[in-house]
């Protein structure tokens, strides 16, 4: 990891524990103040803590022009994508798309020109619906192993994080306690449940935590949906094409919806909010990968919409490459930060369980 971010972490998480005027903000500052001094898994720890809402740089009086020049949110938002990349297998790739989103974007074209190979090539052997255009045993040769081998890498990732940040053996309630505080976003609450700071510092809103929820579980619905649909094909040999009405169908219609309107707002956000107080670095990055992730979304409802019409070939390759760029940049992208900061809530709940 880059030892100057590090470095410059810690200097501000030391006047902040001396501080603690921001003592309860969030699950950053218990476990900050629980610290004497900060090793380098410590400062990672809490910067994947971090949700970054700003509350505590709005509220600090050390902030520029004070000779201390505190800004938590940016330090911590620094040091989170460095141990991203960081941790990422193989590394290299990291980081270059957390940093760019022109790369971001060539992936995605690159995406869809492979699909639209495969299509060409493969074809279908005969099918209905989208197997028409490429076979069911096709689909599987490819999206399988652009599932898989991410899914590899981000594992890798967290046993190293985990290692670093001193975590030992886990139990069932540091698993579901972690897991309740990120399926209420409990932390973009902020301290009394008003909400961030992040769109404007005088304005408390819940915009961000709402936004996030959306995107979320939109994205578990469309996982529901694509996990049913793979259970009543080889379960029940009920193959595609289902019905409106049919479980695949109502769960991906509604995750589409939450996960094109959530990845929508969360982009509105970010380009309204103060960028100094993030990763600057990264924002490119960022907002490359949320409309990735948004267009997944869009464009599986017009194929649903259109599924009938003579535009789903080219509609389904367009799905199809941008569901196969996701999945492929999963662990080099801001997706990994979903993986590490539920990792770190885990680790967090065992500093507590373990403290008492």
């Amino acid at each position: 990891m880059q030892v100057d971010l590090i470095q410059e972490a810690r200097r501000q998480a030391e006047i902040c524990n001396a501080c603690r005027y921001c003592e309860g903000y969030c699950s950053v500052f218990p476990s900050l103040h629980a610290n004497r001094s900060f090793s380098d898994g410590d400062i990672t720890q809490l910067a994947n803590l971090c949700h970054n809402c700003r509350g505590c740089y709005y509220a600090c009086q050390y902030t520029a022009p004070h000779e201390f020049d505190l800004n938590l949110p940016a330090a911590l938002a620094e040091v989170r994508r460095d141990s991203w990349e960081t941790y990422a297998w193989p590394q290299p790739l990291a980081r270059r798309f957390n940093t760019h989103g022109a790369a971001i974007a060539l992936a995605l074209v690159l995406g869809f020109a492979l699909l639209f190979a495969a299509i060409k090539a493969l074809g279908s052997a005969g099918g209905e619906g989208f197997y028409a255009v490429l076979s069911h045993n096709a689909m599987v040769a490819i999206f399988a192993p652009a599932f898989l081998l991410p899914l590899v890498s981000i594992v890798i990732g967290l046993r190293r994080y985990w290692r670093d940040v001193g975590g030992q053996r886990l139990t069932l309630a540091d698993i579901t306690g972690a897991f309740g505080r990120a399926a209420r976003m409990q932390d973009l609450a902020a301290g009394h449940g008003e909400g961030c700071n992040f769109e404007d510092e005088d304005r408390f809103s819940q915009g961000r935590r709402h936004v996030h929820q959306a995107i979320m579980y939109g994205f578990l619905l469309c996982f529901a949906s694509t996990s049913s649909a793979t259970v009543l094909h080889y379960v029940f040999d009920m193959p595609a094409p289902y019905a409106l009405f049919s479980l695949p169908k109502l769960l991906g219609i509604s995750g589409g919806l939450l996960l094109t309107f959530g990845c929508a707002g969360m982009v509105a956000l970010k380009l309204k909010s103060d960028r100094h107080v993030g990763d600057v670095k990264a924002f490119g990055g960022d907002i490359a990968f949320i409309t990735l992730l948004g267009f997944v979304g869009l464009s599986g409802l017009a194929l649903y919409a259109l599924g009938s019409t003579p535009a789903m070939p080219a509609l389904l390759a367009i799905h199809l490459g941008a569901v196969l760029t996701f999945f492929l940049l999963t662990p080099f992208t801001k997706m990994a930060h979903g993986f590490f900061r539920l990792t770190a809530l885990i680790r967090d709940a065992q500093r507590k369980r373990l403290s008492q």
